[in-house]
């Protein structure tokens, strides 16, 4: 085959440090469209970005040309220095040093982009942990939950 083709969906989480509660509304929107710049600019187009008050949700296509571990660091710090900039209140600003990043199926992507769009209700029903946890279980991922939470 003289050519190769991939595309590689890749739902990504992670938390602010010690879960602490952020993302308001006031920044929420910014900040997603800002990870999404930066993951654009990555050349990993974000197919839907969301979350709720202490965590972010990132759906987006992983460029053949970028590493995840470097995907992640870059969304991480230009977002968490972006933040810091945006009023006294996020100065002590931080992401939580771990993260979750799960394969989506071409065909199970409008379930994820959905699921991304209804945080907001899905958090009035569960915890940011607990959904964190279903979510390594579902993906059959082994851990030990003594070292996720900082």
């Amino acid at each position: 085959m003289p050519q190769s083709y991939r595309k590689l969906f890749v739902h990504i989480v992670f938390c602010t440090k010690l879960r602490i509660t952020f993302i308001d509304d006031q920044i929420e929107q910014h900040l997603f469209s800002y990870l999404g710049g930066i993951a654009k600019n990555l050349e990993c187009p974000p197919v839907k970005i969301g979350g709720y008050r202490n965590h972010v949700h990132i759906l987006c296509i992983l460029s053949q040309k970028v590493l995840l571990m470097t995907l992640i660091e870059k969304l991480k710090s230009g977002s968490s220095q972006w933040i810091k900039t945006q009023g006294a209140k996020y100065q002590y600003f931080y992401w939580q040093s771990g993260y979750a990043a799960f394969s989506v199926s071409p065909g199970s992507v409008q379930d994820v982009k959905k699921y991304i769009d209804f945080q907001k209700d899905h958090h009035k029903r569960i915890s940011f942990q607990d959904e964190y946890l279903e979510f390594l279980k579902q993906n059959h991922m082994e851990y030990d939950e003594r070292y996720i939470w900082d």
